[in-house]
Parts: C-alpha cells; structure tokens; sequence
C-alpha cells in the first residue's frame, strides 16, 4: 500500500510538474513573435497529457488486482466471517482519488487539443499574414516606403529595433513603424493595445515655496570637484536666497503656480565631455558655468519644482527611458519630465540617444548657452544655405529656449546668474578699508598679461598690482617682477581681496565673464579696455565657430566696444570706465582719476537672488504660452493670411505722433501682448536692439508677427511697389532708397539681431521692469 501510494504521489507531481512548465511558456513581456514556440509547446503539452493519462490507467488495474488479493486473504483470516472494512477503506479512496485525477487529465487532454486546433488556426493565420504583409500606400503617411526600405537595410544596425521586436520580417518593420514609430499607420489586424503603454500622465501639484536647502545638497550629489563647488557656493548663499525667497512669496500674493517635473542634465560634468573644469575648480579654475549652474539649481528648488539632477551619460539615459542599443529608437515611455535644462554638450547627449523623441520633445529643452545662439546660425536649413553653419548651431529650436549668461539679444532668454549682496553694515565696513592704491588684475592665465607691459608699468606708478594668475611650482609665470601674483584662490579668498581693492582691472580677456560684477558688487571700479575694431567671428579667433555674429563685445546700443558690453552699458560710470587702451594718455588718466573716485558697492537688482527667482518663476510658468504663439500658423495675427480679428492687433497715433500697435489681452502673455508699444523702422545698419534700446524699450521678437504684414509697412507710412516673403533673418524690412518690401516667411528666423545697410527693418519694442530687462512691466 505504501509503495501505491507513493507511485499514485510521483504521478500527481510529475503531471503537475509537467503541465506548468508547459503552460508557463507564454509571459506578459514576451515578443509578439513567439507564437510558433508556444504552438511547438501545446503539441508537447498534448503528448504529455496523452502519457499521463495511459500511465494513471495501468496504475488503476493493478490497485485493482492488488485490492482483489488483498480481500481474499483478508477472508481466510477473518475469525467471524467479518470483512476487515478499516484496512480495505484507504485503499478505496486512493483509488477514488486515481479515477478523479484521471478523468481531469482527460478533460484537460481534450481542452489542450482544442486550444492546439485553435492555435494552429491563428498561426497559420499570423504565419500568412507575416508572410505576406504589403507597404500600405496611404497618402496621410509619405514616408512609410521609404522608411520600411531603410529597416530592411539597415535593422540589424542597431540592437533597439530588436528590443522592440523587429524580427526581419516585412510585418515586424511595419508593426514598428506603426506602434513604436509613427511613420506608417496601424495595420487592421493588430491589437492596438499591444502598442507602447501610455502611463498616467504626470502629477499636477501646486509649486510651494521651500524654507530649507538641505535636500537639494543632496540631490546635487558627490564625487565631483565641480559638484563641491556647487554645493559649496549654494550653502554660502543659502540665506540670501531664502530672504529673497520669503519677499518673492509676498509679492506673489499666495497666487497659484504649477509644480513642474525638471531633470537638470549638466552635460559638461559628464566623463563623454571631457569634465575638463573638475580638476582645477577648487583651486579657483574657470568658474563661470558652474556659478550660473548652482545658482540655476537653487532658484529652480526654492521655487518648489521637483528636481532630478544627473552629470553622467547612465543618469541621463536611465532617467530618460532610452532602450538599449545606440540611440536610433524613441524612448520606451513618454518623457516624464515638463522641462530639462542641460547646456550644449547635454543636448548633443540627448539628441544621440533619444532618436525620434528628440525632436518630439524638444519644446521642453532649455539649454544653458554662455553667449547665445542667434537664429540665423539656429535655423538649420538656413544656416547652411547662407554660410552661417557652426559647430554650435543648427538646432531648430526657439531662439527664446537659449539661455544666456548676460542680456545679450533678447532673442534669447536672459537666464543670468546670482553675485553676493551685501548688507548696510558690509557695505560701510568695505568703503572704510579700501586701499585706495591697491588694484587687481582679471585674468587667471599667463596669456592674458602677454603685451600688456606699457600698460602694467603706467599702472605700476600708481597702484600696487595683485594678480590671481595660475601657475605649477617648478614654472613660476610670465608676469612682471613688480606684480603680487597669489595663484588660483578659492572663491571666498579672492572675494576679501576684492574687497580691499580699489580697482579691478581687464585686459581684453576674458569676455563677459561674472568676475566684473563680483567686483562691483564689492565696491571695485571695474576699468576695461574699448575696442576698435569691435571683435567678432570676422577678426578674433575665439568667436569663431560661436553661434553668433553679434560684434560680441560691442555695447547695447552699437557705439562702442568693449570686454564686458553689459557693465558698460547696464551699468557705466562711476563703476565701469572703458578707455582706448592705444592711448597712454587717455589710460593713465582714467587711473588717476579713478583713484579720487568714491564708489559704493553697487549689484544689479537682476544679478540679485529676488531677481533672478522672479525671472525664472516668469520663465517656468508662462514660456510655454511665448512658444506656443511662436508655433502659431505665418500670419495669423495679421492680415495675410486673414486672421482672427479678435487677436489681430490695430494701429493707432500715439501722443507723440508715433504709430502705436496695440493688441487685446486674449493671446499669451509673456511678454504681455498688451504691452507691446511701438513698431519701429531702424537706421541703416542698427539693429533692432540697438534701435528699441535707443527709446528706452527693449526688442521683443515675440512681437515681429504683428509687423510682418503688408498693413505694418502702410500704418508705418512706407510705400510698398512690390512685397515679397523670402527666408532672411533681417526680415521685415525695406529696401532702403527704394520702395521694395519684404516680409518673413520663416518663423524662426525673426531676429532682434543682425543689421545691412541695405535694409530698413521693422522692429517691434516693449517695455521692461527696472533692473530687470528679461520682463515686461506686468509679467510677473
């Protein structure tokens, strides 16, 4: 009995056994072009079933001839003639339990062999279908061809198309190109819910002011000397920016503001880039990019966004959902992100990774650009057909998702960056222990002192020079013997020598870097250098291969030139001198007259902490509407292509007897349609900056839509013989000494910069906020 019911044991595990490895075979995750494995799995599953079934049978027959003996010679023993009921009643129900399991086997033999019939069916079907699957010819879908040409090419190329189930076959390229891609459209046989998931759209929260740093120390993370740096620079700081925080929040007045999902790819930290700044950071190396990094960090967290912060290829890819392979595919999942800063290298990143999503998503992207990107290098297509293609450009993106350390287009955001204010008692405390004699050279690298000697020895009569310039300790630099050189200092030791300095002096290089308004804001006159020519791509090295054809260092309004355009033209005299360093009189002048001159420490409101939260809580919130009236059809706000009445703006004269273009308040507000004031007719060879900033406005190319009709050029009493829509970034324009006009026919390549002396342009201005030019007077 004990060896039947050990045999009736093993049958009951080996079936078990049996069928769950069988009908395990088909998981959640799986291809959809395993059907052939699973159908091979169903006939073994049937011959399997078959044998279970003959073998519980044979079992049967001898527990039945076991049972018999067993009876019989229970009746010879018995003493009364009684049947041994308690010995024969186990045996009974094992027997019972034999039957019931071999009639569920045979049930299920019977299920498995329709479930096989129907399988075979349906193969046969998908194996047709596979087989014989045709490029659908469907006009709303042009590329479907052409693309289904390139996969039989080229699928093996690259391993995601693999990931996503492209087998060779011409049904698995158009199941690709219609669920993962969307080049083709969806063939009738599939289970369109078989394509991507889509997640539950992001969580729509309320931003809320944060009172503590803490965790976005944390969330910078560690193992980088930049990333110390960083986080050095915010803890520093970190009561300036919670003040500003607190006043922000009370002039905001409790209004309503979306949290936003931000991934923060700092591209340039990455080991891919290079990481050339970590080395050297700690030791006073370049710190431009990573000051306005921390100080994007710390406004975007105390605005009560959620953060993700990665400075390495895995991070970014992880947290993006790229599929495995190199690149070619979209992501697996919509982006979970509503914004992501990043800088040049992180967008090259990104594009090369993300495949088709990039450019899906793009509209989210805010890159970090030192000096900006103008539209004619922007435009990719244009750029290449007009010689403005550069290794930086050609992105296709909204000029405004450029954003800039200084102002220096509008048609760039002004991201800006944050310098230390001082409090009443620093302020006195600076100006009772400057050293009136004592000047500071900008300039950490050797090669800037190289030529200056006539300069230097001017200087030297009059000052004693402190330098910060680099150097190893077997090679001391090349800078004169009366100069105190102190090496690379960390951040706050050069900020206390600035603050016993009475002049900070340039020498041409570096360009528009942040140091000019540290030392500003520590009470230093910042004396530079005019230059003549303006430098720009056309004759200085360095600005070749940029984005731009701005005379880089020429001042806002074109009059001049000089290293750091903004501290000349934002904020001048007493604190900013700029004299022709070629003229030894007009150099040693400017120094003697700049050691009478009393300063107080003086910082912009926009490169203070309130100001550059107010500027990047404008840009978070409403950018996206600024983009969408960018994305709006050509012409739609004016008469060309019939408009909207209702968001077409109307001319009337101004008081002053200029013509004024005033607009409704339905369309997007930042910049503030409302507020729009003028249209404008440059000077030959101005540029729109240059012509709104000379009456006190700002350019707004948010605006150029309004003047790019045929009406503009009529209310602005020019007198059209023909009108033609052409791509030229220096359009709408006229053709000066005659009566051709032109209007824009790319969106994109309305621009606030460029000039000729060919044309006239139409320039639209608007007004700004004091001491901060990025907004209008109501775009809070």
């Amino acid at each position: 009995r004990i060896f039947v019911l050990g045999i009736g044991f093993f049958t009951l595990c080996f079936l078990m056994t049996s069928l769950g490895g069988q009908f395990s075979a088909k998981r959640l995750g799986d291809s959809p072009f395993t059907i052939r494995t699973e159908v091979m799995g169903a006939l073994e599953s049937r011959g399997v079933l078959r044998k279970m079934s003959d073998m519980l049978e044979l079992l049967m027959k001898r527990m039945d001839i076991l049972a018999r003996l067993e009876n019989s010679s229970d009746l010879h023993k018995g003493d009364d003639g009684h049947f041994p009921l308690d010995r024969f009643q186990p045996a009974a129900a094992l027997m019972e339990k034999i039957q019931a399991i071999a009639q569920n086997v045979s049930d299920i033999a019977i299920k498995v062999d329709q479930i096989l019939r129907n399988s075979l069916m349906n193969g046969k079907m998908m194996d047709s279908r596979r087989d014989q699957c045709e490029v659908p010819r469907d006009p709303r879908y042009p590329d479907c061809a052409g693309k289904v040409e390139w996969m039989r090419a080229r699928w093996t190329s690259d391993p995601c198309y693999a990931f996503f189930g492209v087998d060779g076959t011409e049904c698995s390229f158009l199941i690709y190109l219609s669920e993962v891609e969307w080049f083709c459209p969806p063939l009738p046989w599939r289970n369109q819910t078989a394509a991507l998931p889509s997640p539950a759209p992001l969580p729509k929260g309320q931003a809320a002011f944060r009172s503590d740093l803490t965790h976005l120390l944390e969330l910078v993370g560690t193992g980088k000397e930049s990333l110390i740096f960083m986080k050095k620079r915010i803890r520093h700081l970190a009561q300036q920016w919670l003040r500003a925080a607190r006043r922000l929040e009370q002039k905001l007045k409790g209004r309503q503001r979306d949290q936003k999902h931000i991934l923060i790819h700092i591209g340039f930290l990455t080991e891919e880039s290079g990481d050339v700044f970590s080395p050297r950071v700690l030791k006073g190396g370049p710190l431009g990019e990573m000051v306005q990094w921390a100080d994007i960090l710390a406004a975007l967290f105390l605005l009560g966004h959620s953060l993700r912060v990665t400075v390495s290829l895995k991070e970014l890819q992880s947290n993006l959902g790229v599929p495995p392979g190199r690149g070619n595919c979209p992501l697996t999942i919509p982006l979970p992100f509503d914004l992501i800063y990043t800088d040049y290298h992180g967008l090259q990143q990104m594009k090369q990774h993300m495949g088709l999503s990039f450019k899906k998503y793009s509209c989210r992207v805010r890159v970090i650009d030192t000096f900006g990107t103008e539209p004619a290098y922007n435009h990719e297509e244009y750029a290449t057909l007009r010689g403005y293609r550069t290794n930086w450009g050609y992105w296709n993106l909204q000029p405004t998702q450029f954003m800039t350390m200084f102002p220096h287009t509008p048609d760039n955001s002004f991201m800006g960056f944050v310098s230390e204010e001082l409090n009443r008692t620093e302020k006195q405390f600076i100006k009772s222990n400057k050293v009136s004699n004592m000047a500071v050279v900008y300039g950490k690298e050797a090669s800037i002192w190289k030529g200056k000697e006539k300069f230097l020895a001017i200087l030297n009569k009059y000052m004693e020079i402190h330098g910060t310039v680099y150097y190893e300790t077997q090679r001391p630099p090349e800078v004169p013997a009366f100069v105190k050189n102190h090496g690379l200092l960390p951040q706050h030791e050069f900020q206390q020598l600035l603050r016993k300095a009475k002049l900070f002096i340039g020498f041409g290089f570096p360009y528009e870097g942040p140091a000019p308004l540290e030392a500003i804001a520590n009470g230093c006159v910042f004396l530079q250098a005019r230059f003549n020519p303006p430098h720009s791509s056309l004759n200085h090295e360095f600005f070749r291969g940029k984005p731009t054809s701005r005379e880089a260092s020429r001042a806002a309004c074109g009059e001049v030139s000089s290293q750091h355009p903004y501290a000349e033209a934002f904020i001048g005299k007493p604190h900013v001198w700029t004299v022709d360093y070629n003229n030894s009189e007009e150099f040693e002048a400017a120094v003697k007259a700049i050691m009478s001159t009393q300063v107080d420490p003086y910082l912009p409101y926009e490169y203070t902490c309130e100001g550059m939260l107010e500027r990047i809580h404008a840009y978070v919130q409403h950018q996206v509407g600024h983009f969408v009236l960018h994305q709006m059809p050509q012409g739609a706000l004016g008469d060309e292509a019939g408009g909207d009445p209702e968001i077409q703006g109307r001319w009337e004269q101004g008081s002053s007897g200029e013509e004024v273009l005033e607009t409704p308040m339905g369309a997007p507000k930042v910049p503030a349609l409302h507020l729009f004031r003028l249209g404008w007719l440059s000077e030959g060879r101005h540029t729109c900056s240059e012509t709104c900033q000379r009456r006190g406005l700002v350019c707004e190319p948010t605006f150029f839509r309004l003047l790019n009709t045929k009406d503009a050029f009529l209310q602005l009493s020019i007198a059209c013989d023909s009108t033609e829509a052409e791509m030229n970034h220096l359009y709408p324009a006229v053709a000066e000494g005659a009566r051709e006009c032109y209007l824009q026919k790319e969106p994109l390549l309305f621009s606030c910069a460029g000039s000729n002396s060919k044309y006239r342009r139409l320039c639209p201005c608007r007004d700004y906020r004091k001491g901060q030019v990025a907004l209008c007077r109501d775009c809070l």
